[in-house]
């Protein structure tokens, strides 16, 4: 890849990161991992053709033109979270991922999922939001900087930029959790 097409991906991830809270690729790989799929899988559900996914998570495309599949991507976003968790099991899941890629876009969740049975935020989902966050202010090698720059005289905020802004989600929610305690 020249010079160009590095300057052209890197602009396209950033356009993502500002756009939809981090770069496609990571999204749709987390998207994969959380709900057993393979990218021609998650491409039918979004209801986009592979080589448009491909495009999209390298980084060669910037933005999702239909606002049906960002609500698809949305809604898959949600449904991973409670398959991360447990929340749901993976035949429910597979039962929803049909209903949202029948959807035409529409929010195929009711509330009761997208929060846990107290009505208040998911550990899982509190740490992606702080992830999401740190992530469309600056990148994962900016923010190891800042944190290598901090590490000297606050150690504990060095950390928190290391785990929340570079690190793993399972990664976070176990500091989350540490925290918590």
């Amino acid at each position: 890849m020249d010079a160009t097409q590095q300057d052209a991906t890197a602009r396209a991830r950033e356009l993502q990161r500002s756009w939809y809270g981090e770069p496609l690729g990571a999204l749709f790989r987390r998207l994969i991992d959380d709900l057993g799929l393979n990218q021609a899988r998650l491409a039918a559900v979004l209801g986009l053709s592979a080589p448009m996914l491909s495009q999209l998570m390298s980084g060669q495309r910037a933005k999702i033109g239909n606002p049906a599949v960002v609500q698809r991507v949305q809604a898959l976003q949600e449904l991973s979270s409670q398959a991360a968790d447990g929340r749901v099991s993976a035949a429910e899941a597979a039962e929803r991922m049909e209903e949202i890629k029948k959807s035409a876009g529409g929010s195929v969740l009711n509330s009761t999922q997208t929060t846990a049975s107290t009505g208040a935020p998911t550990v899982r989902r509190v740490v992606r939001e702080i992830q999401s966050l740190l992530r469309s202010v600056a990148a994962a090698g900016d923010i190891i900087d800042a944190a290598d720059s901090l590490a000297p005289t606050h150690p504990e905020l060095a950390e928190f930029l290391r785990v929340y802004g570079a690190g793993r989600t399972a990664e976070a929610v176990a500091h989350y959790e540490a925290y918590q305690s």
